[in-house]
């Protein structure tokens, strides 16, 4: 293996990072990014100001506290920083596809490879995020108090936290991506870090802020063996993310599949459907037998019933938004993790789709048949929430309908724009990576938020039975029409056929 000295190791990745960068611009999808870029950068813009606005409260507590300094405060409310940068991260950070196989045969140390991918996430702008609360409550309540060197290593500390927390989610992210039987990982972590709040004699909120609180502190102290193990923690951390990235890749690279079936499965009570029938077939086939499109729609049913539960017997989400949040996020979850990828994973054999026209119309058809009848099954999973007095079954039905009808039509809208072939199997060495597409990102915003902002209104002009009743008749008149809007769709997908059909092949 080609031995290379600290230099030419920042050398070569710079250059792969040059050329990630060269790959995006090539993207088929670039040009529309740019334009969704807009609305990311606007939901970024309006985060920041939240932030600020929480800055502005801390440092209101901090300064009228006696009892604690401002670094105690932060640092008491850093597991909860911490937990909330890292389940924001499945939603806003671009996990690069690791481009191993086109350099495989080239003389340069494979592991370069990982390691571009990981300088990547460190030095992504989304680490900074934090900054604009932490910058604003330091001038506000630490820099005059305690000092430039303290408030130094009071950030200091924190960006480090951050750090890695980015390294913990990415190998978060490869093990679930490996089997999603890894969840139980974070939740063991996380369970533990908040411990204090319900393990011991006086476990409680105060238990758990006081505990990290003094933890805290002896970073602004300092005390050196704080930091040296701060140091010692964020390079292990970093060999343990670059040794899973590096085992993942390869075990998928020399992976050999091998299909075992003693019974192939004919679906024969389709077939009196014809062609659409057809394709209703190749929808189960699909969600059984590919890996990467399995474990989406195994996890959705998961993340659904999780949910259900701790709605049903607890009151975490006892308020009016949270109820109308979930309501919608649950019946939403098999269209933002599938549907809205809709002809990506058809992108594998786009030329034989496209011998007759009209398969394509049928096949969109299938699809959204498919995904509304699956939609039973988050209503199912839903009903412990009605049995437990939480939801009605007015609330259900009318998220249900309404999902199916309103939603199911904003996303299969992605089918015109999508021109990038996902792998049916492969995660880390595919040739890109569906997560780039950011179009894909403001379609799942506008299709989470906006019902839940109808629904306040409509319970501000009404009242909940009336809304939910409104909501059901409005998903109810879309489903009777999707003949008419899936026509739509097929005809404007027509029109970019060529222009699709060169990004599914060349990102295959």
């Amino acid at each position: 293996m080609l031995k290379l000295n600290i230099k030419q190791h920042i050398e070569y990745i710079r250059l792969l990072r040059r050329h990630q960068k060269l790959s995006a611009k090539r993207h088929p999808a670039f040009e529309q990014n740019k334009t969704a870029k807009f609305f990311i950068y606007l939901s970024a813009g309006i985060t920041i100001i939240y932030l600020m606005f929480f800055a502005v409260i801390f440092a209101m507590v901090a300064n009228s506290s006696d009892s604690t300094t401002a670094c105690e405060l932060i640092y008491g409310f850093a597991p909860f920083i911490l937990t909330i940068d890292f389940l924001f991260r499945f939603i806003a950070q671009q996990t690069p596809s690791q481009m191993i196989k086109p350099y495989i045969l080239l003389p340069i140390p494979k592991k370069i490879c990982i390691d571009s991918f990981i300088s990547s996430s460190m030095f992504d702008w989304g680490n900074c995020i934090w900054f604009a609360m932490f910058i604003p409550y330091t001038i506000m309540s630490v820099v005059f108090s305690e000092g430039i060197f303290i408030t130094f290593l009071f950030l200091l500390s924190l960006y480090i936290l951050i750090l890695i927390n980015s390294q913990w989610y990415s190998i978060v992210r490869a093990l679930i991506n490996r089997n999603i039987l890894w969840w139980i990982l974070p939740l063991l972590v996380y369970a533990l870090i908040f411990s204090p709040w319900y393990i011991g004699k006086n476990a409680n909120f105060s238990t758990l802020c006081d505990t990290y609180a003094e933890l805290g502190s002896l970073f602004v102290e300092p005390k050196l063996f704080m930091w040296l193990l701060l140091f010692a923690g964020f390079v292990l951390i970093l060999y343990v993310n670059r040794r899973i990235q590096f085992v993942s890749v390869w075990q998928e690279l020399a992976k050999v599949e091998t299909t075992k079936l003693k019974h192939v499965s004919q679906f024969n009570f389709l077939n009196k459907y014809g062609i659409i029938g057809e394709y209703v077939k190749l929808e189960i086939k699909s969600t059984m037998r590919n890996k990467n499109i399995r474990k989406s729609f195994i996890f959705a049913n998961i993340f659904i019933l999780i949910i259900s539960l701790i709605i049903a017997f607890t009151d975490i989400y006892d308020s009016q938004f949270m109820n109308y949040f979930w309501s919608v996020y649950c019946f939403s979850m098999y269209g933002a993790m599938i549907l809205v990828k809709t002809m990506c994973a058809e992108g594998n054999y786009i030329d034989g789709l496209m011998v007759h026209r009209e398969n394509i119309f049928a096949l969109l058809t299938a699809k959204y048949y498919f995904f509304t009848i699956l939609l039973l099954v988050p209503f199912i999973l839903m009903l412990p929430t009605v049995f437990m007095g939480k939801y009605s079954l007015l609330m259900l039905f009318s998220m249900m309908f309404f999902t199916g009808g309103v939603s199911y039509c904003l996303f299969m809208q992605l089918s015109v724009y999508n021109k990038q072939t996902i792998p049916l199997n492969t995660k880390f060495i595919g040739k890109g990576s569906m997560e780039n597409n950011y179009l894909q990102v403001v379609f799942e915003l506008v299709a989470f938020f906006v019902p839940i902002l109808l629904l306040h209104i409509l319970y501000i002009i009404f009242n909940a039975q009336i809304s939910y009743i409104i909501f059901l008749l409005v998903g109810f008149i879309f489903i009777l029409g999707h003949r008419i809007w899936l026509k739509n769709i097929y005809n404007r997908l027509m029109k970019h056929r060529y222009d699709n059909i060169e990004g599914f092949r060349a990102s295959r």
